[in-house]
């Protein structure tokens, strides 16, 4: 049977930036071995598989190593593939059924909005090793239910970054986040993020990440909207705003490949 896969980069508005997810739209529920060897085939931080089920989708993303709990830009570009290949209308919502709860998308002009729950972090001690890897001396050491939090002393600090893989792949957690206070005008915090321990060495912008950094950030700017910038080589620009237990997580997204697996 003929399965259709795309690739889309989100959380930018032209082809080649941001971070490219791959999304395969099934006519029924998929072998996890299966998902997981096309994931590998793809070779990008997160391939998303998603089919009907009742008023919605069920939604799996897999790096080319495992399947993670969540996963945001793999969601933007499921939405996207969703509205722009007519599954759904552009005015109906995207209804996704995860491994972290019910999550929705809806289309706002030419942003897509995403309704995520938060993860902040709680004050942690640093593991061994990993600020060694990192080479960094922070200002902040946490850690969400996925990742490890580090804020470092200023943007060129994050930016010049250059991490020790394999030893940070040892660190036990999804992930590592590195961040500080923006530089740039018009943007409020950059980040960075490593997650050698699931496969993806960096990833290019990281949505589940700004689950943690909203609420991290909002605390410290007493800011609830914020718009911030992943400075990894491809970038991308993600906007936030805190809801109590949500953040609303806005990007944009654009396709560059659709094909057929055969």
């Amino acid at each position: 049977m003929v399965q259709h896969i795309y690739q889309v980069d989100a959380f930018t508005d032209k082809p080649f930036a941001g971070n490219p997810a791959g999304v395969c739209v099934l006519d029924a529920p998929a072998d996890e071995a299966w998902m997981q060897r096309v994931a590998q085939e793809m070779n990008l931080s997160e391939t998303a598989f998603l089919h009907r089920e009742g008023d919605g989708y069920r939604l799996r993303w897999f790096t080319p190593a495992v399947e993670v709990d969540l996963c945001g830009h793999a969601t933007l570009a499921s939405a996207h593939v969703l509205w722009e290949s007519g599954y759904l209308w552009t005015s109906e919502p995207a209804l996704f059924q995860t491994r972290s709860g019910l999550l929705t998308a809806q289309k706002r002009g030419d942003w897509i909005e995403m309704d995520f729950p938060a993860t902040p972090p709680a004050d942690a001690e640093a593991p061994a090793g990993l600020l060694e890897a990192l080479g960094v001396t922070p200002l902040y050491v946490g850690k969400t239910k996925f990742d490890y939090v580090i804020q470092a002393g200023g943007e060129q600090e994050v930016r010049s970054l250059a991490p020790d893989f394999a030893a940070l792949g040892k660190v036990d957690a999804r992930g590592v986040i590195v961040t500080s206070l923006a530089e740039q005008p018009g943007i409020d915090f950059v980040s960075r993020f490593f997650g050698p321990a699931v496969g993806v060495n960096e990833d290019p912008v990281t949505g589940s990440a700004h689950c943690s950094l909203a609420p991290f950030w909002s605390q410290r700017l007493g800011k609830e909207e914020m718009t911030a910038y992943q400075a990894s080589a491809r970038g991308g620009v993600v906007q936030v705003r805190l809801s109590g237990e949500r953040v609303l997580l806005r990007g944009q997204a654009v396709t560059v490949l659709r094909g057929e697996l055969v």
